[in-house]
Formats: structure tokens, C-alpha cells, sequence
């Protein structure tokens, strides 16, 4: 099982990210001081930050590495003001899309490639059409097309497709489930169930896959 493999090979730091952000979701509407709540939403992808830094030591781990830490701020930023969560997960997608394009996949199928194509213009246009006030909407495209950009290069990267990929392609529906609070599925509980599994996992997905894939590849500067 890919879960327990990657749990035996990290050491505590994917164990304490996973009981952070399981613990979360069962407490994140508990009457807890919103300053406390905030910092233990940041702990779930800190941990996978922290996991991702010490576990391969080359730029690529830096940068996947950096990729999570500003996930973990935008989690937290999110809770003080939308706009300012979005600029810190923006900064993350700009950092993973230098990374996905140091390592792109020698060979990509026409299926795969129009699948990325593809990608981008739907979810920039899907985002831009969900919220009712259209004042925000070019705001929501700008950043949805870092975020579909993001994930068409993992998907077309060559870290594995079905860790990697998935997990970013889980990122993206994420976001798209909290822009469409904004709209269609205001009243829906569907968004509160869905938002933060998906989310993290794709999180977890992506900086493990990531990080097993460089040592593999690299083991001389793995811890």
C-alpha cells in the first residue's frame, strides 16, 4: 500500500502532517479561538513542508519544499481574507510550475498532452462562470490559470502521473468546490465535506510523489 510504504520510509513528519489535518477536520468548526484553529489548519501541509526539506536535500526538494510551506501559509491566510490565501497559493503554483518544467516527460501521448491542453482554458472558464458576484470573477480566473497551468504540467511531468498528477488534478477540484460556494453551491454542504480532503490529499499526493521519485532517482542527497 503506497500510504503505509511512504509513512515507513518518512519518519514521523507524514504522521504528524496526516493526524494535523485528520484532527482538523473533525475540529474545524468546534468553538475553538479562531487563532489556534487557523495555526492547526497550517500544520497538516507544514509537516509535509518540513518532510519534503529534510528528506531530499538538492533544489528540487527545496522547491517542492517551498511549494508546501506556501500552501500552509495560504491555509491559514485563507481564514483572514480569500484574496490574501489566494496570492500565497499562487506564489506555490508559480514555484511548482518551475519544478514540473525541470523535469518534463521525455515522451507524452496525444491523449495526455490534449488532456493538458484541454485543462487549462475548462478550468479558468469553470472558475471565472461559478461566482454570482462578478466583481471577483477576473480576479478568480487570473488565479485559477496558475492553478490549471500547475496541474497540466504535473500531469505532463515526469514524476508519476497517478500520484503527482492526481493529486493536482484533486488541488484544482478543491479550489473549484470553494469558488462555487461563492456561487451555486452557496447553501450546499457538499463543499464543507469535500474542500479539505481533497485538498490535503492531493497535498499528500503530490510532495510524496514528488520526494519518493527524487530519491529514487538521486539517493546521495536523500536523508
Amino acid at each position: 500500500m503506497v500510504v503505509k510504504r511512504a509513512l515507513v520510509e518518512s519518519r514521523p513528519w507524514l504522521l504528524l502532517s496526516l493526524l494535523a489535518s485528520i484532527s482538523y477536520y473533525f475540529v474545524s468548526d468546534a468553538q475553538i479561538p479562531g487563532l489556534y484553529l487557523m495555526i492547526w489548519k497550517g500544520l497538516g501541509v507544514s509537516f509535509l513542508a518540513v518532510f519534503a526539506t529534510v528528506r531530499h536535500h538538492s533544489a528540487d526538494g527545496r522547491l517542492i519544499g517551498g511549494v508546501m510551506a506556501f500552501g500552509a501559509i495560504g491555509d491559514m491566510l485563507i481564514e483572514i481574507d480569500l484574496i490574501y490565501g489566494a496570492v500565497a497559493f499562487l506564489v506555490g503554483h508559480a514555484i511548482a510550475i518551475a519544478l514540473y518544467a525541470r523535469h518534463r516527460r521525455a515522451t507524452v501521448t496525444f491523449s495526455q498532452r490534449m488532456f493538458a491542453v484541454v485543462l487549462v482554458p475548462c478550468v479558468v472558464l469553470i472558475a471565472w462562470a461559478l461566482p454570482l458576484d462578478r466583481s471577483g470573477a477576473a480576479g478568480i480566473a487570473l488565479y485559477s490559470l496558475f492553478l490549471a497551468v500547475m496541474a497540466a504540467m504535473a500531469w505532463t511531468s515526469d514524476f508519476p502521473r497517478y500520484r503527482v498528477g492526481l493529486g493536482a488534478l484533486l488541488f484544482v477540484a478543491s479550489d473549484l468546490l470553494i469558488f462555487a460556494q461563492l456561487g451555486p453551491l452557496e447553501a450546499s454542504a457538499i463543499p464543507e465535506w469535500l474542500i479539505w480532503p481533497l485538498y490535503y490529499f492531493g497535498q499528500f499526493l503530490i510532495c510524496t510523489g514528488v520526494i519518493q521519485t527524487l530519491r529514487h532517482r538521486d539517493p546521495r542527497v536523500a536523508a
